[in-house]
């Protein structure tokens, strides 16, 4: 039997998007049902289902499954091997198959290791449901949904424009520095992100389309894409992290720029802004916090059943009582290693949908979406123009830099007076 988690130690996943995620996927995912319901009498059964059992999980119902859970039979009640029924009664078969299913039987193995002991483990085809199912389902309809509204605001909108003309003077805004960690996290995303729904979609999309034979090369090479570029996009996440945080944190004037919706929907509003606006600083802190949750659950498929941590995530939130506050009941604390990887990996991928339509939002605002964008990631500088309209607060302070630097410069030209 795995030993309960320690209870110490912080949650290494978003909390808040945990909860939400697991009220949708944890009756299917999580082999241990959440709530359980009105104990039935199954003494006619000799501890068996009913068909009160089936037809409430064709209802969608939770049944437990405490009554085979404890149906394990006990090898003291056996028989004596001196009388004449030898050691027969202490365990069926069927009671022997269940402890080994709920791990409550002692195994000894050769090798050594956190999964070498587990038998029987049936969780994989609830994952695999999900996986072929509703996480390529809604996660392609999200991907889908998420184009189609950018093509409608283009539509409505049209391509952003600087109200006041390009002034043909220019400013610096984004240092080498600060251009190669947001070009190596953008490449490595990209690059992630088609990797990952190659893996993803391969054999319900790809294969009907160029066959098996075809798509195996396709396949290694995006295992073996997706393995190593994901060491760059923690890398890049670290020195964005780094060369921004300090201008991320929230300030007044980022209300006002929310309330004017950034200016997006209406020509000539131009909210006040420092360096980052509003809309820029929610999408620094989605990718840090989204970002770092990816890369610990993609450590955890890197290196199996090394990492395990929704076990320990959970003890938390039991201990916050949010679950129950939801109707999830008490979550799971004790999982199996496989159950690890298997939530490991949905999470991966749900973060990964959700990251991926925000990140279409930012291309399209940082490129076709408004004039004068792209130039401050390509060159590191914008026309002055387009600051003052975007980043007003900003440009004012580069001003008032610049006016201090030349009256310094003045000051230092002038000659000694005389003595």
């Amino acid at each position: 039997m795995m030993k309960r988690q320690n209870r110490k130690g912080p949650s290494i996943l978003t909390t808040g998007l945990l909860i939400a995620v697991l009220a949708t996927f944890t009756p299917v995912a999580l082999s241990t049902p959440a709530q359980a319901q009105t104990s039935m009498d199954r003494s006619s059964t000799g501890g068996a289902q009913t068909l009160e059992d089936i037809m409430a999980r064709q209802r969608g119902e939770v049944v437990p499954d405490d009554f085979r859970r404890q149906a394990i039979g006990n090898p003291d009640l056996a028989a004596p091997i001196s009388s004449q029924l030898g050691t027969l009664g202490g365990a069926s078969d069927a009671e022997l198959f269940r402890a080994l299913r709920y791990g409550e039987s002692p195994i000894t193995v050769s090798a050594q290791g956190p999964a070498a002991n587990v038998v029987i483990q049936d969780g994989g085809m609830r994952w695999l449901q999900i996986r072929d199912g509703s996480l390529q389902e809604y996660g392609g309809n999200l991907l889908i949904l998420t184009l189609i509204v950018l093509g409608c605001f283009y539509a409505l909108r049209g391509k952003i424009r600087i109200d006041g003309g390009l002034s043909g003077v220019t400013v610096i805004r984004f240092n080498a520095i600060e251009r190669f960690g947001h070009w190596l996290l953008a490449g490595s995303f990209i690059l992630l992100g088609i990797s990952g729904l190659i893996t993803l979609f391969g054999r319900t999309a790809i294969i009907p389309l160029i066959g098996k034979d075809a798509f195996a090369p396709i396949a290694l090479a995006s295992k073996w894409v997706h393995n190593n570029v994901a060491w760059a996009f923690m890398l890049a996440l670290v020195i964005v992290f780094v060369c921004w945080v300090l201008e991320n944190f929230p300030n007044r004037h980022d209300l006002k720029w929310l309330v004017q919706g950034g200016g997006l929907f209406s020509k000539g509003v131009h909210p006040p802004a420092r360096k980052f606006n509003a809309g820029q600083k929610i999408i620094f802190w989605a990718v840090i916090i989204l970002g770092a949750s990816i890369s610990a659950s993609g450590l955890s498929l890197l290196f199996p059943f090394e990492m395990p941590m929704f076990a320990k995530t959970f003890i938390i939130l039991n201990d916050t009582g949010i679950p129950a506050a939801l109707g999830l009941g008490t979550l799971p604390e004790t999982l199996l290693p496989h159950q690890e990887m298997q939530l490991a990996h949905l999470w991966h991928s749900i973060i990964a949908f959700v990251f991926m339509a925000m990140i279409l939002a930012h291309i399209y605002l940082g490129s076709v979406g408004m004039q004068g964008a792209f130039d401050a990631m390509s060159s590191g500088n914008v026309d002055k123009q387009w600051a003052k309209e975007h980043h007003g607060i900003w440009a004012r302070e580069l001003e008032a830099k610049a006016a201090d630097a030349k009256a310094a410069a003045a000051d230092d030209s002038k000659p000694a007076p005389a003595k």
